[in-house]
């Protein structure tokens, strides 16, 4: 039973030994290691409450781009819509103006056919009048080719003048 009940000699100079070490270790060592401990602990809040900043920003700036990118579609959206628009309108402007060219073409066709079709209707009654001219020549120079004929038609002539 001696390893369960130590001597006393031996508590009492385990107990010296431990006072002295308590001593020394509150002397010298627990004021650098409760300032160790304590500017850790401080450096471990600094760091906690940093990351707590960081992350309210990070929301923040999350919530900004997320504005950001709607914002950017809206304005893509609008530029789309104009876009469109101003495709829409050059197009249509392109076909009222091929079509105000196209009636222009067109009435200036008419313009020139209506003018061809009169000069070939005033060169033809010209040819006619030549024509019927000649036929009249002809029949008259047969009909006055002797000089009774030409008596009748002389005096047929004059009783027209005097009637009238």
């Amino acid at each position: 039973m001696d390893i369960v009940t130590p001597a006393y000699g031996l508590v009492f100079w385990t107990g010296i030994v431990f006072v002295i070490l308590l001593f020394l270790l509150a002397k010298f060592a627990w004021k650098p290691i409760l300032s160790a401990v304590n500017t850790r602990e401080a450096k471990i809040t600094d760091a906690l409450e940093m990351a707590e900043k960081t992350k309210a920003e990070m929301k923040a700036l999350q919530a900004q781009n997320e504005d950001l990118i709607k914002e950017a579609r809206a304005e893509r959206d609008a530029m789309m819509k104009d876009a469109k628009e101003t495709t829409t309108r050059m197009i249509e402007e392109a076909k009222n103006g091929a079509k105000v060219e196209a009636e222009k073409v067109l009435a200036s066709a008419r313009e020139t056919i209506n003018s061809e079709k009169a000069a070939a209707i005033s060169e033809l009654k010209t040819q006619v009048a030549i024509f019927s001219i000649e036929i009249a020549e002809k029949v008259v120079r047969g009909e006055l080719a002797s000089d009774e004929k030409q008596k009748v038609l002389a005096e047929k002539l004059a009783e027209d003048i005097n009637m009238n």
